[in-house]
């Protein structure tokens, strides 16, 4: 669980958070780093993308390290993964965790650079033992939330076959309930992964990253199965090994009966994906549609609920690997180990943005 906090902060003439009592040169390596990071107010612009929605530093500025932002009251769960214990893990999140014997969840000395704890979890997938594993839990339904968290895959990962998943379910369960090929109805839930996708082996593994997403008006598959529709951005965001990245997700829920709803995806506090009514779009199907930067068609926008009853309550932490999704990308001899670590998780109801603060230089 997140730790303590550091000290109280004050605010400059321009809004931003900073430390009392830092050093000069402290504060000067401070003001270069966020030069280099875009400021939240300080969005991309352009038909369908960035409309209001921040960049670089959030609701991670007014905790430096991550201190105190468990406590944050936008703050609705943060993991850092210090726990003594994988039981304290498990204890923490409340929900189902799938550790197939003892063999896949680990805690690891691996952590981000921008990081001051000392602890990440490491999930291990091994082909032909397991697929892998998962943490779940559930949280006060919202109708807007935002995940963030810092990930890193081995260097010599194959490709995945789904990741992280943040949604809901009508009601709350404290496992997961997919229903996997099966349309949403609207009323009972909406997912959305940040899934690496391979493309047939189009990019190397893990592949690029893109949001596969079930909601009630998805296109159905060639074999008559609503699989979850990707939806890609402008432009192909690989997904990086042997490095962490940090990793942000929106979903804001549409008004029952409008298409309002929005997704949107950051990396290292840069927007790279934004899916809003009226955002150019190709060809839609069952496989779903890529943003486009100009031609297409108008996205009809995102009716993901019918219900106000439906909300986003729940996180699924998953490292799901197997040997499907390396033919799938025409991947010969795979390596059966795939490892990848997890760090500094927290949902919130604002935008969360990269740890803010000077990291230990890990």
């Amino acid at each position: 669980m997140v730790g303590q906090g550091i000290g109280e902060v004050s605010v400059d003439m321009q809004g931003l958070l900073w430390p009392r009592g830092c050093a000069a040169l402290e504060m000067a390596c401070v003001v270069l780093m966020l030069a280099s990071v875009r400021s939240p107010a300080a969005g991309p612009s352009g038909p369908g993308r960035g409309r209001g929605l921040p960049e670089g530093y959030g609701l991670s500025a007014r905790h430096p390290g991550d201190a105190g932002i468990a406590r944050d009251p936008a703050v609705l769960f943060a993991e850092d993964f210090e726990e003594s214990s994988l039981e304290q893990v498990d204890k923490h999140w409340g929900g189902e965790t799938s550790n197939k014997d003892r063999k896949v969840l680990s805690l690891s000395s691996e952590v981000p650079p921008q990081s001051p704890g000392k602890q990440s979890l490491q999930m291990t997938g091994t082909l032909g033992e397991n697929s892998g594993g998962h943490l779940y839990t559930v949280f006060p339904g919202v109708d807007k939330a935002f995940v963030r968290f810092y990930v890193k895959f081995a260097p010599d990962h194959g490709y995945e076959h789904h990741f992280v998943e943040l949604g809901g379910y009508n009601p709350p369960t404290p496992y997961p309930n997919p229903r996997a090929g099966t349309r949403p109805q609207g009323d009972d839930r909406v997912m959305v992964f940040i899934d690496p996708i391979g493309e047939y082996g189009q990019y190397p593994p893990p592949g690029i990253w893109m949001l596969y997403t079930y909601w009630p008006e998805m296109k159905i598959s060639a074999d008559n199965m609503y699989w979850g529709n990707c939806i890609n951005p402008m432009h192909p965001q690989p997904v990086p090994r042997g490095q962490w990245q940090c990793v942000e997700l929106m979903i804001r829920l549409n008004t029952p009966g409008k298409a309002d709803g929005e997704l949107a995806l950051w990396l290292d506090g840069k927007l790279v994906m934004h899916v809003v009514k009226g955002i150019p779009r190709g060809p839609w199907s069952g496989m779903g549609f890529d943003l486009l930067a100009k031609g297409g068609e108008p996205f009809e926008g995102l009716r993901l609920r019918t219900s106000a009853e439906l909300n986003i309550n729940h996180l699924w932490l998953e490292h799901y690997v197997d040997e499907f999704a390396q033919r799938q990308s025409n991947l010969d001899n795979p390596n059966p180990v795939n490892r990848v670590w997890f760090d500094d998780v927290v949902v919130s109801t604002q935008y969360i943005g990269p740890i803010w603060g000077v990291g230990k230089g890990r």
